[in-house]
C-alpha cells in the first residue's frame, strides 16, 4: 500500500469514528433516506436551506461499513455552501476523489449511498432532476 493510499484510510478511519454532522436536523427542509440491500448499509439525510436554496446546513444518521458512513461524512462537508441545484449535478466522481482510494463495484455502491439519498431529498424537495441510477427502480438502491 503507497503512503498516499494509506493517509486516505486514515481519513476515511477518522471519519468514521467522528463522523462529521452526524444526526438529523430538526427542524429541517429535506430529508430522505436509502438502503444498499446488498450489503445492509442505511443512510438518512435531513437539509436545511438558506437563503437563494443554498444549503446551509446537513446531517445524517446511518449504520454500515465504514466506506459508506465515512464517506456519507465527507459528503455532509462537501455540499455545504452549495445551491440544490449544484448538488444535483454533482458528479459521483468528485465524492469518489474526497474517498481518494480505489473501490471494488461493491464498495463503490457503499461509498455512493449518502450522494443518491441527497439527491432525492433534494429532488423531492425543490424538483431538481434526479439522475436515472439513483431512481427507485434500479433495485440496487432502497430509497424512501
Amino acid at each position: 500500500m503507497s503512503e498516499f493510499e494509506q493517509m486516505y484510510r486514515e481519513v476515511i478511519l477518522d471519519h468514521y469514528k467522528s463522523p462529521r454532522n452526524h444526526g438529523l436536523l430538526e427542524p429541517h427542509d429535506a430529508i430522505a433516506e436509502g438502503e444498499n440491500p446488498l450489503c445492509g448499509d442505511e443512510v438518512t439525510v435531513s437539509v436545511r436551506f438558506g437563503e437563494g436554496d443554498v444549503i446551509e446546513d446537513v446531517g445524517f444518521e446511518g449504520r454500515g461499513c465504514a466506506i459508506s458512513q465515512a464517506a456519507t461524512s465527507m459528503l455532509t462537508d462537501l455540499v455545504k455552501g452549495r445551491t440544490a441545484q449544484e448538488i444535483s449535478v454533482l458528479p459521483k466522481e468528485e465524492l469518489l476523489d474526497e474517498v481518494g482510494i480505489p473501490l471494488s463495484p461493491v464498495r463503490l455502491k457503499c461509498a455512493l449511498l449518502g450522494l443518491g439519498v441527497l439527491k432525492v431529498a433534494l429532488h423531492r424537495t425543490k424538483g431538481t432532476p434526479l439522475p436515472e441510477e439513483w431512481s427507485a427502480s434500479s433495485g440496487e438502491i432502497t430509497l424512501s
